[in-house]
C-alpha cells in the first residue's frame, strides 16, 4: 500500500524534483505546498498532475498562526510523511510535535557540523576535508534531529563556495529519495533518539546505524 507524501518548498525545490523523478512505487506524492506563490517548484508539480497549494507566511501575524494554517492544509492530504525540500521557515515546536516521526529535512552539511545557514562557506573557512549532506528527522531543535542518511564529499584545494555547493547538491539528490524510499517501505525506526535502518535482505533483525557514503571528487 502506498504512503501519502506531502512536500514543502519555498523556491525551485530541486530536491522535490529528485524525489518525484525517483518514482518510488510506495510513495504517492499527494501534494506540493509552498509558502511563496512564486515558488518555481509549484509549476513542476502541477505539470505532473500533483496537487499544489500556497500558504503565504506573510499573510499571518505570527509564526504560530502560519504553522497552524499550514498544518490544516497539509492534513487535508492525509500525510504519512512530510518532506521539507528547501522550505525556508523555522517551524514551531507545536508543528514539529504534530508530525513527530513523520517529518524529515535535508541539510547541506554533515550534521552535527555546521547547522543553520551558509554551510558551504563555513566548511571552507574551517578547513575541513569532508563536507556533505544529511537527511534527518525534524525536532524542535534546529538541525538536531536523528540522522537517517548522510553523504560526504571531499573538499578540494581549489574549491570555492559555488563548486562545493554543486558537489553537495548532487549528493542531496541521491540520498533524499533514498531516505523517502526507506520511510515508505517501513525500513526506518526511531529508537533511543536515533534513526536505524532495516537491511532489506536481513529483515527485521538486520538494523544498522545511519549510512554514510563518500562520493568521489568528480
Amino acid at each position: 500500500m502506498s504512503k501519502n507524501v506531502v512536500i514543502l518548498i519555498s523556491g525551485r525545490g530541486s530536491n522535490m524534483e529528485a524525489i518525484i523523478n525517483a518514482a518510488i512505487p510506495e510513495a504517492r506524492i499527494a501534494a506540493v505546498i509552498a509558502n511563496r506563490a512564486d515558488a518555481a517548484g509549484l509549476g513542476f508539480g502541477q505539470a505532473r498532475g500533483i496537487a499544489t497549494a500556497v500558504v503565504d507566511h506573510k499573510a499571518f501575524a505570527s509564526r504560530e498562526a502560519f504553522d497552524a494554517e499550514l498544518a490544516t492544509v497539509i492534513d487535508g492530504y492525509a500525510p504519512d510523511l512530510v518532506v521539507l525540500a528547501g522550505f525556508m521557515r523555522v517551524l514551531t515546536p507545536d508543528f514539529v510535535a504534530h508530525y513527530a516521526g513523520r517529518l524529515i529535512n535535508i541539510h547541506p552539511s554533515l550534521l552535527p557540523s555546521f547547522p543553520g545557514l551558509h554551510t558551504h562557506a563555513r566548511a571552507l573557512e574551517s578547513g575541513v576535508k569532508l563536507h556533505g549532506a544529511s537527511v534527518h528527522f525534524v525536532t524542535a531543535d534546529l538541525d538536531c534531529g536523528p540522522i537517517i542518511i548522510q553523504a560526504a564529499v571531499p573538499v578540494c584545494d581549489d574549491d570555492d563556495e559555488k563548486a562545493l555547493s554543486a558537489r553537495v547538491l548532487a549528493q542531496e539528490h541521491r540520498i533524499y529519495p533514498q531516505a523517502v524510499r526507506w520511510f515508505v517501505e517501513g525500513r526506518v525506526e526511531l529508537a533511543a533518539g536515533r534513526a536505524r535502518i532495516r537491511d532489506a535482505e536481513s529483515g527485521a533483525e538486520g538494523w544498522s546505524v545511519p549510512l554514510v557514503e563518500v562520493a568521489s571528487p568528480g
